[in-house]
């Protein structure tokens, strides 16, 4: 790692040692960019990282909000606003126990280089609360809603920050939000959050979108390696929208989906029903230990299905961060996996990562190819913009224009870098890495 990155990293761990998350994703993102810094000195008498790894706001708060009950109870509030150089803050809103401060820097960290590939105008940002909103009524689930936008408002806007639903946040969520904002303000900015229902400004295809784009830039990887997707097996962790929309993108495209998982377990059938699944997940909302029943075949294990040691060709991660340490990425490249895409966010440690590269396994990390959901809440941004609304095929067809875009300048980083044609950490992070550097110089923001 060059010395100026030592020296940022050094700094950020003493400064941010209760922070792991964001700092696992700082150490990924300097180790890649090395080369950038070696190639231009003069960016450290800039000050560039310090100014790059620094958010621009952190913006903390307390959300009060009564169950049915009657009780009070108080959860905590987050909205990290990273940097805005290329456009106004955006990125996810995420509900979820186990969210803190330091989860929030990581995924706001990692938006902003996600965003600067898809060549949009914005910026990067993430926020979200501690709250949980399983086992929730929708009455409780709309106090608490609107609770949090009392705040966030305050904080919020079209040209400013435009948040977007993430994990805990779906379009049940982004309609109570959304509607209390329009209460609190008066107006009807409907760019202000994306994830919308189509109804009400939302776009066609959001829903599809991550795991659609995950699939589409898979594709342009096999493509490259001259791999054929045809009669290749896959895992697809995950059950939520970003999984189920990878399976069914892979399975049109030819690839056989043979296990899938949610928080408890996973199930594994080398004929997989994703209408089975879509129903247990998005009308139900139960675990996948229902699957073999309703199917009809397939089998339901506990645990993770990255320790079950499956003949796979294709792997993608698409629930959480870290379900892949070091053992299980082992347990991949034992079974034959020669692809791994990411659909989540930072779901393979740092560890992992270094598996794969030494063994030669193809890998794409988040910031290239899940950015297609984030890209779509950009092409919402746009409709909302126009007062229009797009076909399903049309933002569709942007979509895949938008993860082609990427990976091609992923390998314009390869050959400009003289990188392995399979480093696509590295290529991934230089390119968005420089559009903001960039951004930052031409604009005197250093």
């Amino acid at each position: 790692m060059n010395s100026y990155c030592e020296r940022v990293l050094h700094q950020l761990k003493q400064k941010d040692a209760s922070q792991p998350e964001f700092l696992q994703a700082v150490e990924e993102v300097l180790a890649s960019v090395s080369l950038i810094f070696d190639h231009h000195p003069e960016y450290e008498k800039m000050a560039i990282l310090e100014r790059l790894t620094e958010p621009e706001r952190i913006i903390q708060f307390k959300v009060p909000w009564m169950d049915d009950q009657g009780q009070m109870h108080v959860n905590r509030g987050y909205r990290v606003q990273y940097n805005s150089v290329l456009g106004p803050y955006k990125g996810g809103l995420r509900f979820h126990p186990a969210v803190t401060l330091g989860m929030m820097k990581f995924l706001a960290f990692e938006q902003i280089f996600k965003n600067a590939l898809t060549t949009l105008p914005i910026g990067g940002g993430k926020g979200g609360s501690d709250f949980d909103p399983k086992g929730k009524s929708d009455a409780e689930v709309m106090r608490f809603c609107q609770s949090f936008m009392i705040e966030l408002s305050k904080h919020i806007g079209p040209d400013v920050d435009v948040p977007a639903g993430d994990m805990g946040v779906g379009a049940r969520e982004i309609g109570y939000l959304y509607g209390q904002y329009r209460r609190l303000k008066g107006v009807s900015e409907r760019g202000v959050l994306t994830g919308k229902g189509v109804g009400y400004g939302g776009s066609l295809a959001r829903k599809e979108a991550t795991g659609y784009g995950l699939i589409y830039f898979v594709l342009e990887m096999m493509k490259a390696a001259q791999m054929d997707p045809q009669g290749k097996k896959a895992i697809v962790s995950g059950s939520g929208n970003v999984a189920i929309y990878a399976a069914e993108k892979a399975l049109q495209n030819g690839i056989q989906v043979i296990a899938m998982s949610d928080s408890k377990g996973y199930i594994v059938d080398e004929q997989l029903d994703l209408d089975t699944v879509k129903k247990i997940k998005e009308q139900l909302r139960t675990s996948l230990s229902a699957y073999p029943e309703m199917a009809g075949h397939g089998e339901y294990h506990e645990g993770s299905v990255y320790d079950a040691s499956l003949k796979v060709d294709l792997a993608f991660p698409c629930a959480t961060q870290n379900e892949i340490n070091k053992e299980r990425a082992q347990r991949l490249i034992d079974a034959g996996c020669q692809l791994v895409a990411e659909g989540a966010n930072m779901p393979n440690d740092n560890e992992a990562i270094a598996l794969y590269r030494q063994q030669g396994i193809l890998f794409s990390p988040g910031k290239a190819s899940n950015a297609g959901g984030v890209a779509t809440s950009a092409l919402e941004m746009s409709q909302n913009s126009m007062r229009l609304a797009w076909s399903f095929e049309e933002v569709d067809d942007k979509l895949r224009g938008i993860m082609i875009s990427i990976h091609k300048q992923c390998q314009e980083a390869i050959r400009q870098y003289q990188l392995d044609p399979k480093d696509y950490v590295t290529a991934a992070n230089i390119a968005g890495v420089q559009k903001v550097i960039d951004g930052m110089i031409a604009m005197g923001d250093y």
